[in-house]
């Protein structure tokens, strides 16, 4: 990126910023106001490189509630109405398979390389599970804004992932990684495969390991 685009975009994102304090002087800028500008700057400082296209600045509805909510819970009836629109979109595998290999799933996690205007469309993107989770017992550097997955299916007594008595639990991990938001309006997990992140094979690899009780998560 040369001197001069990063200059105009932060001289850009100056004059929207700087218009919409002296327009909030008086009273504080509203919320319609703070996304207003929000996406001035957006726009002003991004162009379609490679596979980043403009689309990434659009949110959908269930990204732009959350975005307006600022922080605070949304509404019930709204949160509800979010999450059913979004568990339609969840596709179950249709060999119902639904575990993979769980040490490719492990280098899934690791992988955090994707999704840039550097990378080919088509290419595999990682899960950079470990920016969020704690995932592995071996693994000693990982993030902690997502819940611990150590144990994940250990702890939800799952012995054997093709029984009858786990299969809700193999059923909700999968639709849970597919699209995170239908279970939590305002989730920040990504939409691995609502969003084509990860693919079908690597989202099973992922349940395999979360869910096999041979993978070192379970140990």
């Amino acid at each position: 990126m040369n001197k001069s685009y990063v200059q105009a975009a932060f001289s850009a994102a100056g004059l929207a910023l700087t218009a919409l304090l002296l327009t909030s002087c008086a009273t504080a800028p509203t919320a319609q106001q703070v996304e207003d500008a929000t996406q001035q700057v957006l726009k002003s400082s991004f162009s379609e490189q490679g596979i980043a296209k403009m689309d990434r600045l659009a949110p959908d509805a269930s990204n732009q509630a959350c975005s307006e909510a600022a922080g605070k819970p949304l509404e019930e009836k709204l949160a509800k109405s979010i999450e059913e629109a979004n568990l339609k979109t969840v596709k179950l595998p249709v060999d119902g398979k639904y575990l993979g290999d769980w040490a490719e799933g492990e280098k899934i996690a690791q992988n955090g390389r994707g999704l840039t205007w550097t990378d080919k469309a088509g290419e595999a993107n990682g899960g950079s599970c470990y920016n969020c989770h704690q995932i592995s017992k071996a693994e000693l550097s990982f993030g902690s804004i997502g819940p611990s997955l150590y144990n994940y299916g250990k702890l939800r007594g799952v012995s054997n992932p093709a029984s009858a008595e786990s299969k809700p639990i193999v059923e909700y991990t999968w639709g849970k990684l597919w699209n995170a938001k239908a279970y939590n309006a305002c989730s920040d997990m990504p939409r691995f495969g609502h969003a084509s992140i990860l693919n079908e094979q690597q989202i099973r690899d992922v349940m395999a390991l979360l869910l096999d009780p041979k993978s070192p998560v379970n140990q």
